[in-house]
């Protein structure tokens, strides 16, 4: 009697303690009874009925992610390969959405099978209605294809699709060479285009400075040549003044004119001979030459007296 009592008091004891469950932070434990749904379990310590009540499973309701890797053909029969990453969770904690979630698939992996086939389908059908050199600039619109597609498909499996990134798009290595050479085309038409602007700046701008140059050099030489030329004629005022002022001093003194000529003549010749620097100067020295002179240049005196 003593065993039997042993036996019953151990086994109240495990079917007590079989009837409390903890259900992690993040889950949901659904619970059958004979196999066929009853409820839910919230997170947390939880009772339920000992050998009737049986927790199928446990369903997370945090955000869930998988990569994908797969082959698409665009409508000019190019060959594009996309990697990308999956971002799903549980549509909702609702009792229809979990009853969906835990008995739509037999397991996770054909619930993953399902979702990555038919999100690729989904790709592959967009793609395949584009060209080849439209798909790299068409990476947003094809996200937005995808979830618009198969967004009711997934609320139906009791799921929902969080986001979808595309981050790898390639193509066949012959497709790759020739968009970089495409690529190295272009690059070396702006490099030519802009350095033909360059040199066509800086020819325009030099040609201007010269312009500048030469204009600032003939307004300098201009400047100068008046100011040459107003030095001779300040020069010739200033002797004429001087021998305007000895002629009349010399007519005071009752002295003859010629006398200023024969000076300015002994002067010409010691300036010839002091500055010829090496020249060769042919002058009449001779008192004929000199006679000569004289009377032309008196000559000249007098018709300008004459009126």
């Amino acid at each position: 009697m003593a065993y039997v009592l042993y036996f019953l008091v151990f086994f109240v004891v495990i079917i007590l303690f079989s009837s409390f469950v903890t259900v992690k932070q993040g889950t949901i434990g659904v619970v059958t009874v004979f196999g066929k749904y009853r409820r839910q379990l919230r997170p947390g310590l939880s009772f339920k009925i000992p050998l009737i009540e049986v927790i199928h499973s446990r369903i997370s309701i945090q955000n869930r992610s998988v990569e994908l890797s797969f082959q698409a053909v665009t409508q000019d029969q190019a060959n594009v390969y996309f990697k990308a990453m999956l971002l799903y969770s549980v549509l909702d904690q609702g009792e229809e959405t979990i009853k969906n979630v835990a008995f739509k698939f037999v397991d996770a992996s054909n619930l993953m099978q399902a979702l990555i086939r038919t999100i690729e389908g989904s790709i592959r059908a967009y793609v395949a209605t584009q060209k080849q050199a439209n798909v790299l600039a068409q990476r947003n619109e094809i996200v937005e294809h995808v979830k618009e597609q198969i967004d009711k498909v997934l609320e139906s499996w009791g799921y929902h699709l969080q986001d979808l990134q595309l981050n790898d798009i390639t193509f066949d290595d012959e497709i790759m060479r020739s968009m970089s050479r495409v690529v190295a085309s272009h690059n070396l038409k702006a490099a030519a285009e802009n350095e033909g602007q360059a040199l066509l700046i800086t020819k325009t701008k030099g040609a201007e400075a010269d312009g500048n140059a030469i204009k600032i050099a003939a307004a300098a030489e201009r400047e100068a040549a008046q100011l040459r030329g107003q030095g001779i004629a300040l020069f010739r005022a200033e002797v004429a003044h001087g021998m305007t002022k000895a002629a009349q001093e010399m007519e005071q003194a009752n002295l003859d004119i010629s006398v200023i000529l024969f000076t300015m003549w002994t002067e010409s010749i010691k300036q010839f001979a002091e500055n010829s620097e090496g020249n060769v100067i042919f002058l009449d020295g001779s008192t004929e030459g000199m006679n000569k002179t004289m009377k032309e240049m008196m000559a000249m005196q007098m018709q300008r007296k004459d009126p």
